[in-house]
């Protein structure tokens, strides 16, 4: 019997524009570690955080296995996703943590429950593969905080996250910066880590840029190879498309023995030489404690001044 590949049937679907419901005391969450092993402490935490805020809390079978770098083996970390998407129970699918992995897994996947009910998958880094596939689905979901990361992240990351699961209007401002370019721009945010936006060019999981919000952040990314995922986002058309861009937490940036000559920046900015769009630095998300939570495919305004910017939902 031909096996169907889920992905691909709804690969042409138009946007969907279906709603999650919004989480309530009660609820379940299911956590799960599709990418990298995590430490028991870590889900611990995570598990005891969500049951005080009144949020009931299942962990998967193998989400504290270990399977050389992974929490298992990529058929065991694919079964534990799929019950979370199939589980009618299962409110909200938070990944435990990220590294690598998720694009091993999410073809793999049937993704026919989660359209028919759809439920949040919140995460970040890695997970950006995730929420790609949602965004081609026309779906939102959550680029928070992960169990990982509870115990060092500031209250606001937590807080946010929170809000964002309970579906509740928030908004996020981030101070003045001097490379900051003023404008305003109402439009669908998308994006998550660079590397792997960059990493799906050109795959059946890129999403369509125009007229969309892009967010990205990065970590420990050479400065040359910031410059390169750039010119493969200019050289695909994408920066070309979309109306505000808002850069998070570019952490740890490297540069060469013999310097590369430019902040990151610097590189940035130069593509955008000759549009006129909203952009903002050091937003609080991305590999930081500060790591506030954002909602993709959510319509939301971005409004930059010389007092800082402001990302209403």
């Amino acid at each position: 019997m031909e096996t169907i590949n889920f992905s691909k049937l709804f690969l042409n679907l138009p946007t969907m524009n279906a709603t999650i419901p919004a989480l309530k005391q009660g609820d379940l969450i299911y956590i799960t570690a599709p990418a990298k092993a995590i430490e028991a402490e870590c889900v611990a935490f995570s598990k005891k955080f969500f049951e005080k805020e009144g949020f009931r809390v299942l962990v998967s079978e193998h989400c504290l296995g270990e399977h050389h770098y992974f929490s298992g083996t990529d058929g065991e970390r694919a079964a534990d996703f799929q019950k979370g998407i199939d589980n009618p129970e299962v409110k909200a699918i938070v990944c435990a943590r990220g590294g690598y992995g998720c694009v091993r897994i999410v073809d793999s996947l049937e993704w026919a429950g989660m359209i028919r009910e759809p439920k949040f998958i919140v995460g970040f880094s890695d997970v950006t593969v995730f929420h790609q596939k949602m965004q081609r689905f026309g779906l939102e979901s959550i680029h928070g905080s992960m169990p990982l990361n509870f115990s060092s992240n500031s209250e606001e990351a937590l807080s946010t996250l929170l809000l964002a699961l309970q579906k509740k209007s928030y908004s996020i401002s981030s101070i003045e910066n001097k490379w900051n370019k003023s404008g305003k721009a109402k439009g669908i945010l998308v994006g998550g880590n660079l590397s792997i936006l960059y990493s799906l060019l050109g795959t059946d999981d890129q999403i369509d840029y125009l007229d969309k919000i892009l967010f990205i952040e990065d970590l420990s990314e050479q400065l040359y190879h910031l410059d390169r995922m750039f010119f493969a986002l200019s050289k695909a058309g994408i920066l070309e498309k979309i109306c505000g861009l808002v850069i998070g937490g570019m952490t740890d940036m490297k540069d060469t023995t013999v310097p590369f000559g430019k902040s990151y920046e610097q590189i940035i900015l130069e593509h955008f030489q000759y549009r006129k769009i909203p952009i903002v630095f050091d937003f609080p998300a991305g590999h930081i404690d500060d790591n506030r939570a954002i909602v993709f495919g959510h319509e939301v305004e971005l409004t930059v001044d010389t007092s800082g910017s402001k990302l209403n939902f």
